[in-house]
């Protein structure tokens, strides 16, 4: 048996979808899979960034929710950029001295290795499987962002997409987590991704939701406690 938790932002706690968000579905399909039981302890918080995430995992009632889980399902990041969205979308945000996401890449890099680091502790070496996903797209995207901010901003909320997901890749892959990327899935699956999106543009739908659960199911079994 596994109890799987989640943690993160708006995208696992299912806002805007009104249906099961992946963390539930991912479950049912652990289970199925496995024929073992499967609880889904689902603590991901809309709104939240990664210093967000690092305050919730203080609490004593988190921390020994992660003692109980053995799974981790963690979506963080696309917050943390929130405050320079329009100068992203709008071209202002440019590169090397005048990069203005630099210090949030940085410390989502710092962040998400606390958060990981600190799942790792309260597990005392007990076998933790930790899949971490990236994102399709830190901001808006589909119908609505063509919409809203133009083909040249679509492009640029994906350049600091692909930005934000080394930077992710790249810290699971220090902290021995497995990186679950949803860039690809979304971006690259031959169907246009507004079918996979939520009527905001921001969130998945359940299409959505099917999708980032087949790809955390696709990236391996985990470890039987």
């Amino acid at each position: 048996s596994h109890v799987v938790m989640a943690l993160g932002d708006s995208v696992p706690s299912g806002m805007a979808c009104l249906c099961d968000p992946f963390p539930q579905t991912y479950g049912s399909m652990l289970s199925a899979r496995t024929g073992g039981r499967v609880t889904v302890d689902n603590r991901a918080v809309s709104g939240l960034d990664t210093s967000d995430l690092i305050s919730q995992l203080n609490t004593p009632a988190v921390e020994n929710a992660v003692r109980r889980a053995d799974v981790f399902l963690v979506t963080i990041g696309a917050n943390d950029f929130g405050d320079h969205h329009e100068q992203v979308v709008n071209g202002e945000c440019g590169s090397g001295d005048t990069d203005c996401v630099s210090d949030e890449l940085e410390s989502l890099r710092a962040n998400l290795t606390s958060v990981l680091a600190k799942i790792r502790a309260l597990r005392q070496g007990k076998p933790t499987s930790m899949l971490v996903t990236g994102y399709w797209n830190v901001f808006q995207d589909g119908d609505v962002a063509l919409r809203d901010v133009g083909a040249s901003g679509l492009q640029a909320s994906l350049d600091l997409t692909r930005r934000a997901n080394a930077v992710i890749a790249s810290v699971a892959a220090t902290a021995g987590a497995r990186y679950v990327d949803l860039f690809e899935p979304f971006e690259q699956s031959g169907q246009d991704i507004t079918s996979l999106m939520a009527a905001d543009g921001d969130h998945p739908d359940a299409a959505g939701h099917e999708l980032i659960a087949r790809a955390l199911l696709e990236a391996g079994l985990p470890t039987v406690p």
